[in-house]
This record gives C-alpha cells, structure tokens and sequence, in this order.
C-alpha cells in the first residue's frame, strides 16, 4: 500500500535518502585501486560478475542513435556502458551530489560523452516525450513517492519508447532473511515485510513490491505493455559485500554453509530483483 505523505514528511524522506547514498554510492565497496581507472574497472567487474544479468536486462546495444536517460547512475558502470554503445544523447540524474561527481569522473577518466545533473525521480526537469529509453537499476524503490516516479518516467518517454527498471521483490530470500534476525529472532514475528525493508535495507523507507502490484503501478503510470521478470542478488545468494551492514557470526556462519548451488536452481522465483519493462 502505497503511504501519501504531508509536503514536510516527504521532504524529510528524501533527505534521509540522498543522505544514506551521499555516505558511499552504490557499489563503491568494491571500487579497490590506487587510481581512479582501477577502481572504476574493478568494480566494473564486480558488479557484472555479482549481477551478469544486467547486460542483458539493459540491453545496452539498443541505446545506439537513441536518447537515454539513466536514473540513478550511482558509480556510473551502467551508464558508461551506455555512452559506449553510441546513444545520440545520454543523460543521467541522480538524487545525491557524490553520485553525479563520481559518474562525472568515471566519464571524464574514459573519454565518454554524457550530460548529468542532481534531480529528483519525483520531478524528472526534461519535456514530455524527451527520450528514447529510460533505465534504472535498483533505485526508485528507495523513492519516497515511486508511482510518482514512474509517472514521470512515462511523461519522458517518447511513444513507443521504452522503460527497463528493477524494483526489490517483497517476496524474497533476502526479505526472509531480514525477517528472521528483525522480527522473529526479537519476538516481533508480527513484523511486516514492508516494515522490514523499510528500516532494515539500505535507505530509510526502501520499498519492495510483489509481480502484480509492480505491474498495477507501472499500469497506473500509463504503461499498456508491462513484462517482468526475478534474479537471485548477491544478497540472497549470501556472496559479495550483501548483509555488510548486519554482520555478526550468525551471518558469518551462514555464509560458509548457505546451499548456494540448490538455491540457484529452485529458488530463483524468491530473488530479490524483479526486473520490469514497459512500453
């Protein structure tokens, strides 16, 4: 259920957001180096072998001759994967400073052509029908108003334009996991999912969405042609940085025994990514 917040509160939401992501954008755990190239090619290479998916996801070719908008570039990888395949105009906003300047950089270091700015999802500063695609990688679950996002991803795009966006899946291995150590394992077993995402994954107020309501929303934005599809995260599968924030020797102990190979064959559908396009 989507909470409609006063102006103030949703003022606040926001800035607890853009707080959370100025501290270290995305990814930026694995950006190891002593210079700027390797640690954007480092992770780079996390990021890809960790979620191999994306490219195919984002389709990265289809940006050729095309004008891209990116929301959310967070270290850039994505977007500079973008700005290689030829799009006629790249753009990418994100709601933190550190975001922008870190792309910025990574831009700059590869000699990529791209135009970025601080902006808000909620109120995208781009004309009705300014773009070809629109890509977002994990990022407007963590919008205070995300059907208000998706509203305006529609507005920019062009008829027959295309959208490719991934949400958190409430119905996940991840929410579970959280669910156990935050609600059961404290005797509040009546914890909700939502309430457990929101306080206890990543920024303040994270949402996360079953199939049908992520469909019902981008329907509601405007969308007539909605597919989705789920992947297993790093966190579900317990590799990579995931759970860095809840570490204690429970975690440690489960990562040693977590049957990795059996979740990856049937458990796919409780992935944490619902990855969605729209036309």
């Amino acid at each position: 259920m989507q909470v409609i917040r006063s102006g103030v509160e949703a003022t606040t939401a926001k800035q607890s957001v853009q707080d959370f992501w100025d501290e270290a954008a995305c990814g930026e755990v694995y950006a190891e180096g002593n210079t700027d190239r390797e640690r954007f090619e480092r992770q780079r290479e996390a990021r890809y072998e960790l979620e191999p998916f994306i490219e195919a996801f984002a389709k990265f070719e289809d940006a050729k001759g095309l004008d891209v908008l990116e929301i959310g570039v967070g270290m850039g990888a994505d977007h500079l994967e973008f700005a290689n395949h030829g799009p006629a105009r790249l753009i990418g906003v994100d709601l933190t400073p550190r975001a922008v300047l870190t792309t910025r950089r990574r831009a700059e270091e590869f000699g990529a052509s791209t135009e970025l700015f601080v902006g808000d999802a909620e109120a995208l500063a781009f004309p009705d029908s300014s773009f070809d695609r629109v890509y977002s990688w994990g990022v407007l679950h963590h919008s205070p108003d995300t059907p208000a996002a998706l509203r305006e991803v529609r507005r920019v795009l062009r008829p027959n334009g295309v959208a490719r966006l991934m949400v958190y899946q409430r119905r996940s291995i991840v929410g579970a996991m959280l669910w156990l150590r935050y609600g059961l394992a404290q005797r509040r077993p009546t914890t909700s999912f939502s309430e457990i995402y929101s306080m206890h994954l990543e920024s303040p107020g994270t949402k996360a969405y079953t199939r049908e309501e992520a469909i019902q929303m981008m329907h509601d934005a405007g969308f007539t042609t909605v597919r989705t599809s789920v992947e297993l995260s790093g966190g579900d599968l317990l590799i990579g940085a995931a759970g860095q924030r809840h570490e204690g020797a429970i975690l440690r102990v489960a990562r040693r025994v977590w049957p990795r190979p059996l979740i990856r064959r049937f458990g796919r559908r409780l992935g944490l990514f619902l990855m969605v396009e729209a036309r």
